[in-house]
């Protein structure tokens, strides 16, 4: 039995997928695979969780197959008005790496009342996380 489809797929810009991948697969552990491409396609990674997928392509590839977006992308902060929610396991350690990687931070790691502990932080690329993990009762 296969892979299942995702339902949804994300594509984000990103301007190193080396730095892309440490973050999200180093860090946060998530599951991010270099993707597959075909001939002439753009290299990327993959992160994929039930029926979401999250695509990181590097921004200049982008800008080559999409001349409009390519001033766009250097016009624009990244992610504005967008904000990723992602579980993660053992949130105090990823705050500690966040910390010591000098990320930018928003909100520092907190327990909310509706049961999280959340941490708010910006990606390498800018693009604003919360990072969530189940508070243990």
């Amino acid at each position: 039995m296969g892979a299942v489809p995702a339902t949804i797929s994300i594509q984000l810009a990103v301007a190193d997928l080396g730095t892309t991948e440490a973050f999200y697969a180093g860090i946060l552990e998530l599951p991010v695979e270099r993707a597959l491409t075909s001939r002439g396609a753009p290299e990327h990674l993959v992160l994929r969780q039930d029926s979401l997928e999250l695509i990181f392509v590097d921004e200049e590839a982008v800008g080559r197959a999409h001349p409009v977006l390519a001033e766009r992308l250097a016009e624009y902060p990244k992610g504005v008005g967008m904000t990723l929610h992602v579980r993660v396991n053992d949130i105090e350690d990823v705050f500690d790496a966040v910390m010591e990687e000098d990320i930018t931070v928003l909100y520092p790691l907190e327990e909310k009342p509706y049961g999280m502990k959340e941490l708010w932080c910006f990606d390498p690329d800018g693009y604003l996380l919360v990072l969530e993990e189940p508070l243990r009762r």
